[in-house]
């Protein structure tokens, strides 16, 4: 019998759970700079991982993975989420859900902004990022955890709110979309908000949305956000030589994304890595957007910066998962003992030249999804967006309880 013929759709794994994975090719962990291990099993229990390389044991549930490899979930750091599974940018239901069969188990919100009529008072904006953080707190499509209510910096906001939204759970701020004459004016906004302890990522490059401004490396150096969003182009990239100012003269992290310039997100790596600042490479796929729903974007960008950054795949995946859950200052984003068991299981696709996945992600080719597990839960088995994997995972029921 298969998960989906025996557990519900969308329930969390019981307490008392447990999940044993076995014929496992390797685990990449997540952490930047330290080789796939090893590992022919990893055992998860209660949602979380309890051993890897251990002797097999009787479990809830046992898979089979026929050679797959084990990497962390993948975290998309700017998606424009807005409430519910459903984009108004492109008019798309169900993309999140479909961003999970893309290997992505956590979602960082961009803000809100593309909600129509978005509000620009101050206290419309402040509750905007209330009810967003509340609906995506109780809300996981597919499983995806959704760091949803992102406030826009606005400039009628006051250093004070930003006390009364960390009290209500708001923890992040996006900077570039507000009414300021200067964008360098918000600069003592973004202070309020990480003196509160608030995540603040700013817009970064040309103007994108109708009555946004651009922002150039000297709004970034004077704001000092947490992270240099989209820093490779949203929607336009900037100078060569601004990157470098921004990796010597700063400690934000810079964010790479899919729909951004190519050209651009190999310079920031070739900056990032020349100054020793890989750490501070992170992903995200900026979508939905005016270049649409793209549920393979942060594996397609693994791939790219793999195969054309001469990195190693699992470096590659670090930035997404690791680095990216550093950045987010969350829970997840590795594999080992103790961590949330959110984890993709990959193998080489049909057809494919290389003989093992992450081969194929040094190659530029997209590896085939078999599995993707939430907290512990198997939320799908071989994915519909990817190549189809070589060997299909096995599921059944074990005898432990």
């Amino acid at each position: 019998m298969t998960w989906e013929q025996t557990i519900p759709s969308g329930r969390f794994a019981p307490p008392g759970s447990s999940l044993e994975i076995r014929g496992l090719r390797g685990v990449v962990t997540g952490r930047l700079g330290q080789a796939p291990i090893e590992a022919s099993t990893l055992r998860i229990e209660e949602g979380r991982i309890a051993a890897i390389d251990d002797p097999p044991r009787p479990a809830t549930v046992e898979l089979e993975a026929h050679g797959a490899i084990a990497v962390p979930g993948l975290f998309d750091t700017h998606c424009h989420v807005v409430f519910g599974d459903y984009t108004p940018r492109q008019h798309a239901v169900g993309f999140l859900e479909s961003y999970m069969h893309g290997g992505v188990t956590q979602v960082m919100s961009a803000s809100e902004v593309h909600l129509p009529g978005r509000p620009a008072d101050r206290t419309g904006v402040k509750a905007l990022a209330i009810a967003a953080q509340r609906a995506w707190s109780s809300f996981r499509p597919g499983g995806v955890k959704v760091h949803g209510g992102s406030v826009i910096c606005e400039p009628v906001l006051e250093p004070e709110d930003f006390a009364e939204l960390a009290a209500e759970g708001v923890r992040l701020m996006k900077v570039g979309f507000g009414a300021f004459p200067d964008p360098g004016d918000a600069a003592p906004l973004v202070a309020a908000a990480r003196d509160a302890g608030f995540v603040v990522m700013s817009h970064t490059g040309g103007a994108s949305i109708p009555g946004s401004q651009p922002i150039t490396a000297n709004h970034l150096l004077r704001m000092d956000p947490d992270i240099a969003g989209h820093v490779n182009g949203g929607t336009t990239s900037l100078p060569d030589e601004d990157v470098e100012r921004l990796v010597t003269g700063s400690s934000m992290y810079l964010q790479i994304v899919q729909a951004g310039n190519l050209r651009s997100a190999l310079v920031v790596l070739e900056v990032a890595r020349r100054h020793g600042a890989l750490s501070r490479v992170i992903l995200g796929s900026d979508t939905p957007s005016g270049t649409g729903v793209m549920p393979l974007a942060i594996l397609k960008t693994v791939a790219e910066l793999s195969s054309l950054g001469h990195l190693s795949a699992s470096d590659a995946v670090a930035m997404a998962t690791g680095n990216a859950g550093a950045a987010l200052r969350v829970d997840g984003g590795v594999l080992e003992p103790g961590a949330p068991a959110d984890l993709v299981l990959i193998q080489e696709p049909w057809g494919a030249v290389a003989s093992d996945p992450l081969a194929c992600i040094e190659r530029g080719d997209l590896p085939g999804i078999a599995a993707v597990i939430i907290d512990g839960e198997i939320r799908a088995l071989r994915s519909r967006n990817t190549p189809a994997p070589a060997r299909e995972v096995e599921v059944r029921l074990g005898g432990a309880t």
